[in-house]
């Protein structure tokens, strides 16, 4: 075989092949995405002291991961056309995706219907896939701007527009109490910036030999597989994590004194968000509420429901203190 020839075999590699790169960097974001889960979940069931939903550290870790996943979407589409669209494995791929949203809706309709999700990660991508097409033949450049406007939108219209309930799922109005939430707005804006991203490694490409890359170790292997399988991952992580824990806390015996926190949680989130408040917001006033009635001696007779006339004034006090403290 001539040399051009090879030079011409090993460009065209990655055209017939997956990018293992890409692979790692979607496991490498299944990864992040489990210690988030599990630190959800650990507070979620009150095996720890940290409110993981309010705490800024771990909401800014939470969007920094769901930011990385909607990237990779979008150069993963910019590298899967880059030859044309192939309309058969595209459909099917969009129908995994789709049918995969149904089920998380679905499932978490029956476990958790008080904040099932309707419009989580997967029903983004899903959309998100469809909503990119247009955008295929633009250049990195006009990619970034249309990303850079579309992030900026919601903040420059702000809440009065689409605050409809039935239109929350385009992140306009006030963030509906749900267990994941990724509107349209502004996170569609990172499916572009991917799309930019892939625009400008595709014209690397045979320079910089990224797409080449092989996993060697096995760790590296193992991620990579993760990555390439990632639909499958993500919808039996969970499952996984609080069916191990609740075997956990079932072997390890009483429930912890916090646990019976979650109903009160729950209830007092689901209020505040149906006052208009945005959802962040309740739970940090919520939690605030909650420590303010433990630190009063208030805390065991609002579990019992046996609150005097006196005491329900007090705690209602607290409750006001913590929403002007936000």
């Amino acid at each position: 075989m001539s040399e051009q020839a090879t030079a011409s075999a090993k460009t065209s590699a990655p055209a017939r092949g997956r990018i293992e790169l890409l692979d790692l960097a979607r496991g490498i974001a299944l990864l992040a995405m489990f210690v988030y889960h599990f630190a959800y979940d650990l507070s979620f069931f009150r095996l720890i002291r940290v409110d993981v939903v309010s705490d800024p550290g771990w909401r800014l870790f939470a969007r920094l991961i769901a930011g990385s996943f909607l990237a990779i979407v979008g150069f993963s589409l910019i590298l899967a056309t880059r030859n044309g669209l192939n309309r058969k494995a595209y459909a099917k791929r969009f129908a995994m995706v789709a049918g995969a949203a149904l089920v998380v809706t679905i499932g978490t309709r029956f476990a958790i219907p008080e904040n099932f999700i309707f419009f989580g990660i997967l029903h983004h991508i899903a959309l998100a896939s469809l909503l990119a097409l247009p955008f295929l033949r633009l250049p990195a450049l006009a990619l970034a701007l249309v990303a850079a406007a579309w992030f900026a939108l919601p903040f420059i219209l702000g809440g009065e527009v689409f605050e409809s309930e039935w239109l929350s799922w385009l992140g306009f109005g006030p963030w509906p109490y749900t267990a994941d939430f990724v509107p349209l707005f502004p996170w569609f804006a990172c499916v572009l910036a991917g799309m930019a991203l892939g625009k400008l490694a595709l014209a690397r490409a045979p320079e910089g030999g990224w797409a080449l890359w092989r996993a060697r170790s096995a760790p590296a292997r193992l991620v990579a597989l993760g990555g390439r399988n990632s639909l499958i991952v993500y919808l039996v992580h969970q499952p996984l994590f609080i069916g191990a824990l609740m075997l956990f806390m079932q072997l390890s015996g009483p429930k912890l004194p916090d646990a019976e926190a979650v109903p009160f949680l729950s209830a007092c989130q689901r209020s505040c968000v149906a006052t208009g408040t945005p959802k962040e917001a309740c739970e940090r006033v919520c939690s605030c509420s909650m420590e303010g009635l433990k630190r009063e001696e208030l805390w065991s007779r609002v579990l019992a429901d046996a609150l005097t006339p006196e005491q329900t004034e007090r705690a209602r006090a607290i409750g006001m203190a913590c929403a002007r403290a936000r």
